[in-house]
């Protein structure tokens, strides 16, 4: 039986579980273990486990899940550092004297993820059928997050946008209305995009 050809560098998966081994108990200490409950620090572990499967299928439901997120971060700090407002909102603790100093700098890992993911992709491709499980690994986290973790850290912005608390709609209209949106604005476009450049040839 043939050797399957690795199509990931061992440098790259190596490097990242460096990173996850500092990271993970980092954030645990610093904000606790309930944290993780954000989808994009979810996609940090799945990501890994994809590196080292080099899984098609959970890369780029990863990918969907990091890249308009990773833009939008970085598009709200950088305006935020450079003009003092935030267009989007929800990096307000980068800028919070408050917030531990070594959890902000190790939240820049927003800007990271979208190249490791996105390089991942370039090697292996993309699979078609991220929408569907990232969608429903979304539609499983919100409702836990929403159940389990403390509703003032507003974790995946479960009681309201942006990270402040909303209370015009009923919370759990609210919820669905959330879980509707997360997939439409920030996956079904990075899936598009993606499927018309496997149609162009540009990505397997």
């Amino acid at each position: 039986m043939p050797r399957r050809v690795r199509q990931l560098p061992t440098w790259l998966k190596w490097l990242f579980t460096a990173w996850i081994l500092f990271w993970a108990p980092a954030y645990a200490i610093m904000l606790g273990a309930q944290n993780y409950f954000w989808l994009c620090n979810l996609a940090s572990f799945l990501i890994l486990i994809g590196l080292w499967a080099e899984n098609r299928l959970l890369l780029s439901m990863q990918w969907l899940a990091v890249l308009l997120v990773g833009l939008f971060w970085a598009l709200d700090v950088g305006v935020a550092w450079l003009a003092g407002f935030h267009p989007i909102g929800g990096t307000e603790y980068m800028f919070d004297p408050d917030h531990p100093p070594l959890a902000r700098v190790l939240s820049l890992y927003h800007l990271v993820l979208p190249f490791v993911a996105g390089f991942a992709i370039l090697r292996l491709g993309y699979e078609s059928r991220a929408l569907i499980w990232q969608t429903l690994l979304t539609w499983l986290v919100i409702p836990l997050t929403f159940l389990f973790a403390e509703a003032e850290r507003n974790i995946n912005w479960v009681h309201g946008p942006f990270g402040m608390q909303q209370e015009a709609l009923a919370p759990l209209v609210y919820l669905a209305g959330l879980m509707l949106g997360w997939p439409l604005v920030l996956y079904l476009p990075v899936h598009g995009l993606m499927r018309y450049l496997q149609w162009r040839g540009q990505v397997r």
